[in-house]
């Protein structure tokens, strides 16, 4: 046994702070042009390791490596890394030459007097490889051109003042989310990093200590493993300056609070025992609003298809897995997608339900849902229909079931009337705002005009899909990450602060992502120039495995001869 997986003791703990001290001291005398050189070998090196990175994600969460699947691993893993690196490494380079980060960039207003900045597409390669595609980031109202100037670059733009060290709680489902996480507090908060790895991901220690050496060489990143004990005990050290965690909400409070009736206690009386900023990421009960519509029958399959994605996954073990599918009982397609659905959950590729405690979430689902339905596929895939959004539910709308379940609530009205009641609903009956997904048919849409858009500016979700699922407003780089803000420590639903955003903005609010309805071909059979076949991270996807690859490899040396293999192995999928 390693030091690094020891049990560790104050002393150790202290030891971990002295050499974050020691750490700081180092990356403050990182130049901005310094710091870039270290994302370039960081990026060389997740490109040299990222097969090892993928094999050691699949043996985690049991996928053979000839299955589709492992599509998954390479795009929520390195693919999403190196994107990332990309767009971080040139707003620093735009910073070091003394530009303006925001200066390519379109903006328009939005209702609510908000700004909106177009973040996807951005190259030629996202017009390319994500056509049809396009995001948003929404500031909060009323930060005008000037302000958003002002700070944008946050902790980038004095590097010398630096911000302490910093506590990094990684994830263990989505592999990317560490080391994305990792660099978001190195450069937006300019604080140096003690990663302490989930202990379900603690097989990918290697690799990450490899990745990351440029910045352990300066002293700027720890990666540790190790129990809650040590992740307690870096957590209230007084040399730790701030705590990042991606997680649950009861690990949240388990932090800020304390544990047990202690941790209830202080809760209620308001006195927290960690005395440090703490950023988070804790997810929630995401909501697909289903706007009532005149569908084709291939719409419905392919949006059943849609949500049975945005469920199942990663086996249902994503912090933004759609959990409660909204629907209008007075729709009179909605049995013949909610039997399209059925169907799309049985038909997806088995896996295991990999992440610890699945198999009691869903049990217990089960339990508190005596109509719930048992749709095949794998033993876990459960549906629950007839949710009451009038009814407290703590299961279905309170609870992550972080698992392969989804559950329908009705409720009445035809277009605009339907989606107010239903924006409603989510804000007022679901537990987090990291996501919400809106499905709507074109002309529907376009039959609101731009009240559509007002409707979307009342729904409080860190992300918004439409036509889309909010995974992409993860992978989007530019796009912020995390919850609405606003929640308070004693009610933090799905968290506070945000990562990614590799623009380096404050005063964010949230992200908007648009979808195609139609995929390639039959988008072009109703009149619309979108490029994109079915997407990588669809369940059902048949070439989604090298897909991920070459998307990976491709962006890390985005070459032009490159593009056919890619676009090869999209349309087989």
């Amino acid at each position: 046994m390693t030091e690094m997986t020891a049990q560790f003791s104050a002393t150790d703990a202290d030891r971990i702070v002295e050499k974050l001290a020691r750490g700081e001291v180092a990356w403050a005398r990182t130049s901005l042009a310094q710091r870039c050189e270290l994302l370039d070998r960081f990026q060389q090196l997740v490109v040299d390791h990222a097969q090892e990175w993928v094999d050691l994600a699949c043996e985690m969460k049991g996928l053979p490596k000839d299955s589709p699947l492992v599509g998954e691993e390479w795009i929520s893993g390195p693919w999403a890394v190196l994107s990332y690196l990309n767009s971080l490494r040139h707003t620093l380079a735009v910073l070091e030459e003394g530009g303006d980060p925001l200066e390519p960039f379109t903006m328009r207003s939005v209702p609510g007097g908000r700004l909106a900045i177009d973040v996807l597409p951005h190259t030629i390669w996202d017009t390319l490889l994500l056509n049809g595609y396009r995001a948003e980031l929404w500031m909060q109202p009323g930060v005008d051109r000037a302000r958003m100037r002002a700070r944008a670059g946050l902790g980038q733009r004095r590097p010398y003042e630096t911000r302490g060290g910093a506590l990094v709680l990684g994830a263990g489902n989505i592999t990317s989310i560490v080391p994305s996480d990792v660099l978001y507090v190195l450069f937006a908060d300019n604080r140096v990093v003690a990663l302490k790895l989930n202990p379900i991901a603690d097989r990918l220690e290697g690799v990450m200590r490899r990745i990351f050496a440029p910045f352990i060489e300066v002293g700027a990143v720890q990666v540790l493993t190790g129990d809650v004990e040590l992740g307690s005990a870096l957590a209230h050290h007084p040399g730790v300056a701030a705590v990042h965690m991606t997680g649950s909400e009861a690990t949240h409070d388990a932090i800020v609070w304390g544990s047990g009736e202690r941790g209830v206690a202080n809760k209620a009386a308001g006195t927290p025992v960690l005395d440090k900023p703490i950023t988070s990421e804790l997810g929630g009960a995401a909501p697909v609003v289903v706007v009532p519509g005149k569908w084709s029958k291939r719409d419905l399959r392919f949006h059943a298809r849609h949500v049975a994605t945005m469920r199942l996954h990663n086996s249902g073990c994503n912090c933004i897995a759609a959990q409660v599918v909204v629907v209008s009982s007075d729709w009179v397609q909605k049995d013949a997608f909610l039997a399209e659905l059925r169907m799309a959950l049985a038909a997806a590729p088995a896996r295991p339900a990999w992440y610890p405690g699945c198999d009691l979430r869903v049990e217990t689902a089960r339990a508190l849902h005596p109509n719930a339905e048992r749709v095949g596929g794998t033993p876990q895939r459960t549906l629950i229909p007839d949710l009451d959004l009038s009814q407290p539910d703590p299961n279905a709308f309170e609870s992550e079931y972080f698992g392969p379940v989804l559950g329908i609530a009705e409720l009445p009205g035809e277009g605009e009337e339907f989606l107010e009641s239903a924006i409603e609903a989510c804000n007022e009956k679901l537990r987090g705002t990291l996501g919400a997904n809106v499905l709507i048919h074109p002309k529907t849409k376009k039959a609101m005009g731009e009240r559509f858009e007002r409707h979307l500016s009342r729904l409080r979700y860190g992300t918004i899909a439409v036509n889309a699922w909010t995974g992409l407003g993860y992978l989007s780089a530019l796009a912020t990450w995390g919850a609405f803000p606003g929640h308070s420590l004693d009610d933090i639903q799905s968290g506070r602060g945000v990562v990614h955003n590799a623009l380096l903005l404050a005063d964010t609010e949230r992200t908007v992502v648009y979808g195609p309805w139609r995929m390639l071909p039959r988008a072009w059979l109703h009149g619309s120039f979108v490029l994109a076949p079915k997407p990588p991270w669809f369940v059902d996807n048949r070439s989604a495995a090298t897909t991920g690859r070459l998307l990976t490899y491709f962006t890390a040396k985005p070459r032009w001869r490159s593009l056919p293999a890619i676009f090869w192995s999209a349309l087989r999928g």
